[in-house]
Order: C-alpha cells, then structure tokens, then sequence
C-alpha cells in the first residue's frame, strides 16, 4: 500500500493507458555461432566496434596441422602477464604431443584446446555469441577456431584491485581488522575462511540490464528458513532496471516499507559481522563493486549494537551498550527537552539554574527555539563539510568551525551559552550510533520533536515519541517484526539486547521466525571449579 501511494504521489502512476514507458530493447536470447570463420569474426568484431579496450589478436596452434585462432579480451579487464605468458605461449608451442586416438581438426579443436593445450587455466567452451560476448566483458578471454561452432573461454581477470584494510566506518580495538573490498570474489573468501563448512551456500544472479552485476546470496543449510532464502531470491529476481551500481539500488527495491527513516536491511563492511549474522540463521547478500554487505532480517536492535561488543566480556559489553544507548536518548531528546523546559515548563528548573540563564539570555533577541534551530543548523552544514573535505581537513573543520562559530555567536549576542552547550553534546552524543543510517535517522527526528518542543512543549515531545514508537511496532524486515525481541516479547532473546550475557549463557539462537537448530552451543560451560569439572553434560545433536 505505501509504494502505491509513493508511486502515485511521484506521478509514476499516473501514464496513459497504451504509451508504455520507452525502454532499451531486450537482446536476443541466443545468436550460436557458426562454422563460418569470417562471419563468426564479423559478427564479433561488429559487438565490440568502437571499444578502444577490445584486443583481436590472431595466431595458430597445431605446428603440423595449422589452425587459425582469434583470441578477443579486453586489455582493461584481463591479466597481460597471464596472456603472454601461459596462454600465448602454450598456443604457440612446438607439435603438441596427444593420445594417438585424439587428432586436431576443426570439430576437435576446441576439446583439445580444452583438455590439451590450456587444461591449467581451467577453461569452458561457448556456442553463442551473446554467452560469449558476457564472458568476455567477465575479464575472460575468448577464443574462436578456424570452422569450428565452439568457442573456448579462458579466465584471466586482471586489473587493479583495492587490497583489503579495516572498515573506517566500523572500526573496532581488539576484534579482526580486515573489511570487504568491491570485488565479490574476495568478499566470498573472507566470509568461507571463517565459515568453514559445506553448509554456507552460495548463489549467485545478475542484476541489471548494462551492467550486469553480480549478486550472491549467502546462508547456512539447516539455520536459514527455506522460506526466507526463497523471499531472497524473488525480490532479488524482480528487479529489472538498467544498471545496478552498488547495494544502495539493491536496498531499496528489497526493502519491505517504500517511506521509513529507519534502515529495514543491515549493512555493514565487517566479514565477522556477516558471519555472525549467518550463524544465526540470517542470509546476506553481497554485491560485486560494492564492500557493503546487506544482512535480512533486520532489527531495530541489531542497528544499536557493534562488532567490538562481541570481543570484550560481558560486563564491559553491557556498560558500553547502556552507554551508547543513553546517548542516543539525549542525541535525540536533549534539544526538543531544553526548549520545552524553558519555554513552557519553568517551573521545572531549580531557581538557582533559571536565574543564571536567564541573566545569560537577557540581550539575546531571539527565542531559544530559534537559537537551538541556528545552531543545530550550523552544526549540520559543519559536519556535512567535514565529510565531503579531505580527511586531512575535514575533521578539523567540523570541530574547530563549530568551537569558533559558536563562540562568536555567544559574543555578538545572536545566542546564549545554553544553546551552544545543548547543540554541542548533541553532536558528541550523534556520534556514538555504530550505524550511519540510525545516526541519520536520529537527525532527522531530532528536528522533528524540536519543533513540536516549540508548539506544545513536553506534549509535543510525547506525541513525537509515541508516533516514532507506532512506527517502529509497525514495520518489517522480511515478515520479522522490527522491534524484535521486545515486541513481540521473547524473553529468551533478551540476553542479547541492551545488556550482553556471558558466552557461555547464550545458548540459542535468536527466534527469527523460528530457527531450524535453535541450540548453538552445549548448555553447561560456565565457569566451574576444577573439582566440578567432570559433571558437565554435553548436548544431543540430532
């Protein structure tokens, strides 16, 4: 109901009956290649005209009995060293030394080629030219014989590639330091060096038109709902658009709301995290170019909490989780609760503390509705700058320019001290979220409760509250309720929210819609006395 209406508030519902939407035109399914040498070379060459990366080198192999060949790659895409070195050179070789049963003719070529000359490179065959013309643009390189239908497709992907570092959006003290890169390759094989087992499954599509990206689906057999998987896997086929670029495009078109301020898909750069997310029955989906990985089902929860939380012990974890959590509360309150006060809730203050702010405020000629608003203003456009300068100077600039803006409207008498103190640990309290997009969120909702702080004080704020908390209760990350373990309540879940329990006492798996093997770990390790040590029972698998 809410992407109708979004669509028909956009006018995208709105197009006239019998003019369709004009729109590239599907290619053709299959165009098999023929046993003309020429025409397969014309029609090759036809693809890739204007391609200034497309290389067509012809040679031959077979010394006693020549065969043309055309290898076609891309030089921007594919491994020179790996080209020069190992494929040209083993086609070019002396007689080829093979069974006295195999010979070389057109029909057998692309077989000898396969199993003979290159069998190192672990190559394929193709027998169309679009499969062909895909695989090519894959970084593979292409090879047609001399009145053969069958091409040969050797792998060479080349190029340069960001090597693997820590995420600087999640950084952590003592968990592991290595993040996704955008190749999905890489980001596969961080997640199996520590998932190793059969069970990860891993399945892959494209998406998009021109681009043809990549998607993987990751999950584990036997933890993940079959019923979820298949979710995964209709919403990602349902896509049909022109390019896909990063799992932004993805998010959005799998997302199970159209308008929420609150991200319903994890995303996150940590390969511990993914696993982690998978070993509770969760499926991730990454996406080639992108070192984003998104995690269904999400839940409000889940947004709070940080990889670092899992590698201290329980108490510090707990501490740090409460903490985070209470500023969060005053990252969103502490602005919309200071106007109310002041404006309509005197009475509250201590006498003492309302004289010295209001001897602080008695030149000042604005509000402190207005004051509050210019100063959250300014800190937004600081630290927006911050972002978008080099990091060399963003830091600064937010920080210092805040430090100096605020002091020189202190001292024209645009603002009070008050103000400048509330917007300030606002903005140190903002940072605390592990989430980009809940720190966002929190943002946005910080103006809206402060305006109506401004219209009907703490009334205003309560409204506020309770419509962000119908909100909340309303939404879903594929049928998982958002705000679970809280609603609907599930005690068991409980150990792992806002407070951590020791290792050794999450024994479950969180109830995501029912986990297939609820019981992760046997139930009696906790700390015992060496004389006890013996008693501790181990748990049934089935």
């Amino acid at each position: 109901m809410g992407k109708e209406l979004l669509k028909k508030a956009l006018g995208w519902a709105n197009e006239k009956k019998g003019s369709p939407q004009e729109r590239m035109p599907q290619p053709e399914e299959k165009r098999p290649l023929s046993t003309n040498w020429d025409e397969n070379q014309k029609n090759l060459r036809e693809v890739f005209s204007q391609c200034a990366d497309a290389v067509f080198q012809e040679t031959s192999f077979n010394a006693d009995q020549p065969l043309r060949i055309l290898l076609v790659y891309l030089e921007t895409l594919t491994d020179q060293a790996q080209i020069s070195q190992t494929i040209i050179k083993s086609l070019q070789q002396g007689p080829l030394e093979l069974p006295d049963e195999v010979s070389v003719s057109p029909a057998t070529a692309p077989e000898v080629l396969q199993k003979h000359v290159l069998s190192a490179c672990h190559p394929q065959t193709s027998a169309d030219l679009l499969e062909l013309t895909k695989l090519v643009l894959g970084g593979n390189i292409g090879i047609l014989i001399e009145e053969s239908p069958l091409a040969v497709v050797v792998p060479a992907q080349g190029g340069q590639a960001r090597a693997i570092n820590e995420p600087e959006n999640e950084p952590n003290i003592r968990g592991p330091r290595d993040g996704f890169v955008e190749s999905l390759k890489t980001n596969i094989s961080l997640i199996r060096r520590r998932l190793r087992t059969s069970r990860l499954k891993v399945e892959t599509l494209e998406v998009g038109l021109l681009t043809k990206t990549a998607v993987a689906v990751c999950y584990v057999e036997g933890l993940a709902q079959p019923e979820m998987v298949e979710e995964v896997r209709r919403r990602l086929r349902r896509i049909d658009v022109d390019a896909v670029l990063g799992s932004g495009y993805i998010e959005e078109f799998i997302a199970d709301e159209a308008i929420s301020l609150f991200p319903l898909v994890l995303t996150t750069e940590r390969p511990d995290r993914v696993t982690a997310a998978l070993l509770e029955g969760r499926v991730a989906i990454l996406v080639e170019n992108s070192p984003s990985t998104m995690v269904v089902p999400c839940t409000f929860i889940s947004l709070l909490q940080a990889s670092e939380d899992y590698y201290v012990t329980a108490p510090f974890s707990t501490f740090i989780r409460l903490l985070r959590f209470v500023a969060l509360n005053i990252a969103l309150l502490l602005p919309a609760v200071t106007v109310a006060v002041f404006s309509f809730h005197q009475e509250l203050v201590p006498i003492t503390l309302l004289s010295t702010v209001a001897n602080t405020r008695q030149d000042v000629p604005l509000p402190i509705f207005i004051e509050v608003l210019l100063m959250e203003i300014t800190f937004e456009l600081l630290r927006e700058a911050g972002l978008r300068l080099p990091k060399t100077i963003g830091q600064a600039v937010s920080t210092v320019g805040g430090l100096v803006i605020g002091q020189a409207a202190v001292e024209a008498g645009y603002v009070s001290p008050l103000p400048v103190i509330v917007v300030a640990l606002t903005a140190i309290a903002s940072f605390t979220a592990p989430n980009y997009i809940v720190g966002t969120s929190i943002r946005i909702l910080r103006f809206f409760l402060l305006i109506l702080a401004a219209m009907l004080g703490g009334v205003g704020i309560m409204l506020g509250l309770m419509a962000i908390l119908a909100h909340l209760t309303a939404l879903r990350s594929f049928g998982i309720p958002y705000l679970s373990p809280f609603a609907p309540l599930s005690p068991a879940d409980l150990k792992d929210t806002f407070v951590r329990a020791p290792w050794w006492a999450m024994i479950t798996r969180p109830r995501l819609d029912g986990v297939r093997e609820p019981q992760r770990q046997d139930p009696d390790q906790g700390p015992q006395k060496p004389e006890d040590s013996g008693t501790r029972k181990g748990r049934q698998r089935s």
